[in-house]
């Protein structure tokens, strides 16, 4: 009996293919593109109903009395590491310039559009909150959509105090399973639509597309070690516990990160070693980290600033402060109630993309090396949702000291 082979593995397959044919035939093959452009279509339309729907559960579902206080620390915690996470990707990318080396060719309307009206800082900011919730859907505006979502979600949750709005969180959830399912069975085409993609990169631009992945990944990996290290630190300083307690307490969580690449999988051990091996009672642990999942990732927000100020770079472009603070809003935005399991780096990133005024198919190169950085960004994420969640242990007094085991 054959083995099936694992998506990850087709779509590494797929790329190297694509990455063949586009350097063997050149421009003779380049109409392929239209198939990677179909698939990257397919998973756009199911993303912002999905985010919506996302956001609207995950908040409506929490009692209002654990949306005051406590909802508000949280709050503070996932939007200050998750900026912290956006600004080092961002810098890293600014600083290496890992995008250089590839010359993509821009539309010449979309460059005008990008670099020749500056937007008021007034504007811009004014331009998150929606006037119509239905324009925003339809537009696939992004940031108005959470807007809008969250405020629902604070009124379901009040709403719902007495379980009469039960049905319609239920709903919901079913509603966010089904696109869920729904954007799986459309990743299922990724070695196909990623290989037409890469076909129509190099057969337009040759070999040298390959080096700018490599300084992608390097610089990823580098800002993920360097992020562990200050949440660790953290977590030494302010619930005085000692690297090795610190080590024994995430072993679990990192393998089952690292191997997995999926936020959703690792959630029932991050709430279990939360509790036996890192010492956060319950009632803490079974609020923040469910929550954090939807609403908090760290590792995602690096992935997409240094991923867009790479792309900027593929054609060319110059940041300006305005497109910087774009980004980093937008990679804040984007991780409220984004896909939890392998491939949704890709779907956040359709999200960014084309309110960043770049073609879709600028994610070609990128989504060929996606379950790589996928590693980086799962292991970032769920590191970042339970320290978040020590952290608030600590400072409700919730947290007790637990043992290391005890060597035979």
């Amino acid at each position: 009996m054959r083995g099936k082979i694992q998506l990850t593995t087709q779509i590494i397959i797929g790329m190297v293919i694509g990455v063949i044919l586009g350097a063997v035939f050149g421009t003779k093959i380049a109409g392929v593109k239209i198939i990677g452009d179909i698939f990257l279509r397919l998973i756009q339309m199911a993303v912002i109903p999905l985010v919506f729907c996302t956001v609207i559960a995950a908040i409506g579902k929490l009692p209002i009395k654990r949306l005051g206080r406590l909802g508000v620390k949280t709050a503070a915690w996932f939007m200050g590491t998750t900026f912290i996470a956006a600004l080092v990707g961002l810098v890293l990318g600014w600083w290496f310039k890992p995008g250089v080396g590839i010359d993509l060719k821009l539309n010449p309307e979309l460059v005008e559009k990008l670099t020749g009206h500056p937007v008021a800082t007034s504007d811009m900011i004014l331009g998150f909150f929606p006037t119509n919730i239905f324009d925003a859907l339809a537009k696939g505006n992004t940031i108005q959509v959470i807007i809008f979502a969250l405020c629902f979600g604070v009124v379901l949750s009040k709403a719902n105090s007495q379980q009469k709005y039960q049905g319609l969180v239920n709903g919901l959830e079913k509603l966010n399973q089904l696109l869920v399912d729904l954007i799986q069975l459309v990743l299922r085409l990724a070695p196909l639509g990623i290989g037409a993609l890469i076909a129509s990169v190099t057969a337009e631009n040759g070999l040298t597309v390959l080096i700018p992945l490599f300084k992608f990944l390097a610089l990823f990996g580098v800002g993920t070690l360097l992020f562990l290290a200050v949440l660790f630190g953290m977590i030494m300083i302010r619930a005085h516990m000692s690297l090795r307690t610190v080590m024994y307490g995430f072993a679990n969580i990192l393998i089952i990160a690292m191997t997995t690449t999926s936020s959703a999988a690792s959630l029932p051990v991050e709430m279990h070693d939360a509790e036996k091996r890192l010492g956060i009672k319950k009632e803490i642990s079974e609020l923040v980290l469910p929550l954090g999942m939807a609403l908090n990732s760290n590792g995602l927000a690096m992935y997409l600033a240094l991923s867009c100020v790479t792309m900027t770079q593929f054609y060319g472009l110059s940041l300006s402060f305005i497109m910087m603070f774009k980004i980093v809003m937008l990679a804040i935005v984007a991780c409220l109630g984004t896909v939890a399991v392998p491939g949704g780096g890709l779907g956040a990133l359709t999200i960014i993309v084309p309110t960043l005024g770049l073609p879709l198919e600028s994610i070609a190169l990128l989504a060929g090396i996606d379950w790589f950085a996928g590693i980086f960004r799962t292991v970032l994420n769920v590191v970042g949702d339970t320290t978040i969640t020590i952290m608030i242990a600590a400072d409700e007094k919730q947290l007790k000291q637990v043992g290391l085991p005890v060597k035979n």
